[in-house]
């Protein structure tokens, strides 16, 4: 019994941490796939969102903000997946290019762009190391709890609790609201919802734009909690994995949460092994590719077919069926 509370005492913080920017990223996906977009580029938004996490993480501690330069980091984050968003909402709303072509041309050019960044800037492959991080923390009484408290509520970010409510509230917005009808009726008949008065490209840059909203989050928290740093190598399939997410919880925040914590013990799993009781001797390399397994298995449907939004990967011209 205490090696097995000993195992989780590890796995269960690790995969919590792991599973934030899943959860982040693929809530953002959610709102451009309901809203009938694909969105391949969650990757290459979630790499724009490291990139803007740490330098303006950088750029707040120049400025004297303190331990607050993180979450202003964030912000900025969050304000660049947006704008670096439209570069897929553009083509494949106004100019109905292939949505799949669109995101990996996305994953690409933010790759790419981030890299030709850094060297320019810092004149090396890697940004500097930010000096304010969010820590992890105890939360006071609830951490005192035996056996519970351990596992949920000690040696995790506070950046955990802050998306877990995000989950919560982007269900509130997407099935409890009349945005949010709007948003999913776009996605599964767009020509019923412009006979409604609904303007269907609108939403769908909204729901792309929030997306990459989303995105720049969750790959700026891996940057300024997990990283400190950022370079070519510190979003490495993360974004595909959030999409995985969305799909293994069949388009919904609380399967997408379910999945991404789900992915996230796969991940705790190929960094804390060497740690756990009984696992030492198995070669790490297959706690490594672990998380990538499971992606690709989810993807091609091992756990059953999700079915998607109807409308999903279907450019919408005003008057077309």
């Amino acid at each position: 019994m205490d090696v097995i509370l000993q195992i989780l005492y590890i796995i269960v913080p690790a995969a919590l941490i792991a599973a934030t920017p899943l959860m982040l990223t693929a809530m953002g996906g959610l709102f451009s796939e309901r809203s009938g977009v694909v969105n391949i580029g969650l990757e290459g938004l979630m790499i724009m969102g490291a990139f803007g996490g740490i330098v303006g993480t950088l750029m707040f501690e120049s400025l004297g903000f303190g331990n607050a330069s993180p979450w202003f980091g964030i912000m900025f984050a969050v304000l660049i997946g947006a704008v670096f968003a439209l570069f897929h909402a553009v083509a494949s709303i106004s100019f109905r290019a292939d949505q799949i072509v669109s995101g990996v041309a996305l994953n690409f050019l933010a790759l790419g762009l981030t890299v030709f960044l850094v060297r320019e800037i810092f004149d090396r492959g890697q940004t500097d190391t930010i000096s304010a991080r969010i820590f992890r923390t105890d939360i006071p009484l609830l951490s005192d709890i035996p056996v519970i408290g351990p596992m949920l509520f000690s040696r995790v970010y506070v950046t955990t609790y802050v998306a877990l409510l995000i989950v919560v509230i982007v269900w509130y917005v997407v099935f409890k609201t009349p945005f949010g009808l709007r948003l999913r009726s776009v996605g599964e008949h767009p020509m019923a919802a412009d006979t409604m008065g609904i303007k269907v490209q609108r939403m769908r840059y909204i729901g792309v734009m929030l997306s990459g909203a989303f995105a720049g989050a969750g790959g700026s928290v891996y940057a300024v909690t997990i990283a400190g740093n950022f370079s070519a190598g510190t979003i490495v399939g993360q974004g595909f994995m959030a999409l995985a997410a969305l799909i293994f919880g069949k388009w919904t925040p609380f399967g997408a949460m379910g999945a991404a914590i789900f992915f996230g013990f796969a991940m705790a799993l190929s960094t804390s092994a060497q740690q756990l009781p009984g696992l030492q001797n198995i070669p790490q390399v297959f706690f490594l590719i672990l998380p990538y397994v499971l992606t690709i298995l989810a993807l091609a449907g091992f756990v059953g077919k999700a079915e998607p939004p109807k409308a999903l990967n279907q450019p919408y011209t005003k008057g077309s069926r």
